[in-house]
């Protein structure tokens, strides 16, 4: 009987979404500016416009590698909820 709260596919989505979370914030590094030199490329549009739309994306597949739920047969829920009451 598998007791683990997740699958494989929900690992890999999981897995997924980290890596794009990573890119993002990737995306978003950079220099910044200094009190002598001031730094344009901090407001270019792949630092405030795209790197977060790349985390948030990534935040999502996140949330739904969490709330995914494989489809069983109703046989295999039945035995399921047999085997949970003879415990």
């Amino acid at each position: 009987m598998n007791n683990f709260a997740f699958e494989k596919k929900n690992y890999l989505l999981l897995a997924a979404g980290m890596l794009i979370v990573i890119i993002g914030f990737i995306l978003m590094s950079g220099s910044g500016s200094t009190e002598e030199q001031f730094n344009p490329e901090i407001f270019s549009a792949t630092r405030i416009r795209v790197a977060p739309l790349v985390s948030l994306a990534g935040f999502v597949i996140i949330m739904v590698a969490i709330m995914y739920r494989p489809k069983s047969s109703g046989k295999n829920v039945e035995k399921e909820i047999e085997d949970i009451d003879n415990n």
